[in-house]
């Protein structure tokens, strides 16, 4: 792809995130979110293998229906309440078929089916916008219509994708399959916060965000499709892979880690909104995805393999790690500290 398609492709994604997050008429959300779906198809597809073509097929179709719900969804609330405002969404109809419409955007169970095959097509740095930028728009639709979402079918769809993203990723080999699955479970932490708290369902995004950006650009510095290649990735970069296995147990929540204050506070304000019940279930829950995590991390850096191994021997190289990746590591660790300056922020 030259790179005058991917400037405007990338310009695109811009906007179309830009129109959505900023905007306060549905229609205006709404063509932001097509121009953000039209933007990313050609970015899927552009190594016209036969899986990539399928991925960016079931990606157009679900997008489709998602967008067609939340354009009816607001039709249906303009007819009748004569409100086009996002945050005047009040009619018990709307704020349902809207729940179904955006849980479709982001991949929650039960509409989850599509993300861990669009992922396995995609490369790793569209994987990372699949799972990172392209969730922000309809996040912000969740967290501005979030007084008018019945807490009971958010905190649902939240327990059933923390315990379907944990399930489904312990039997995987291949690293997008992982992190899809692994996405589809903080997603679920997100849901069940959203509606007592928003402010908190974004700081688990914006902090989520950074972590899987770091997981993904590791893996990409490292040509690490499946679990087989993480293991013999050890000679080729040792200190990636050390700092690597840190990320992905921050990605877990493990305290004193970043990744432990989104679920902590989670916790919290679930507790202090009595329903402890359902902060034990997803805390559980979550020890699903630590197996897998730990899997991961085992594979990187603890294994070494053996000599009769049929992949191409992955020769030691000097290169530098890419910057990027090293301030999104070190954000990935060493956020927890400050988490009084982050919380007062908020």
């Amino acid at each position: 792809m030259n790179p005058q398609a991917k400037l405007i492709f990338a310009l695109s994604l811009t906007l179309g995130t830009t129109l959505t997050t900023s905007s306060n008429h549905w229609i205006m959300a709404w063509t932001g979110l097509e121009i953000n779906t039209l933007a990313i198809l050609p970015l899927i597809s552009k190594s016209h293998h036969p899986r990539a073509i399928e991925a960016a097929t079931k990606y157009f179709l679900v997008q489709a229906a998602a967008s067609t719900l939340v354009l009816f969804s607001s039709m249906t609330n303009a007819w009748h309440t004569g409100q086009w405002d996002i945050t005047q969404l009040s009619h018990p109809t709307s704020c349902l078929i809207l729940t179904v419409a955006l849980a479709m955007k982001l991949g929650l169970v039960p509409f989850h089916f599509w993300f861990p095959e669009v992922l396995q097509g995609s490369s790793l740095i569209v994987g990372l916008l699949l799972s990172t930028l392209m969730k922000f728009p309809p996040i912000t639709l969740l967290y501005l219509t979030s007084p008018s979402l019945k807490p009971s079918v958010l905190m649902t769809m939240a327990i059933l994708s923390t315990a379907l993203g944990g399930w489904m990723g312990l039997n995987q080999t291949q690293t997008r399959k992982i992190l899809a699955f692994s996405s589809i479970s903080h997603l679920g932490w997100m849901a069940i916060i959203i509606a007592y708290s928003p402010k908190l369902a974004l700081l688990n995004f914006y902090l989520y965000t950074l972590m899987t950006a770091a997981v993904f650009l590791s893996l990409n510095s490292i040509k690490a499709l499946k679990l087989s290649t993480l293991m013999t990735t050890w000679t080729k970069a040792p200190s990636l892979n050390a700092i690597l296995l840190l990320t992905l147990l921050s990605l877990a929540g493990l305290p004193p880690l970043t990744g432990f204050l989104p679920k902590w506070l989670i916790i919290q304000e679930l507790t202090k909104q009595e329903v402890a019940l359902a902060a034990t279930i997803i805390a559980l829950l979550s020890l699903l995805g630590l197996f897998f995590y730990l899997r991961l991390a085992y594979c990187a850096t603890i294994t070494l393999p053996p000599h009769t191994t049929n992949h191409m021997k992955q020769w030691y190289n000097n290169k530098p790690t890419n910057t990027m990746v090293a301030v999104l590591t070190t954000m990935s660790l060493m956020l927890l500290p400050i988490s009084p300056i982050i919380l007062a922020v908020l």
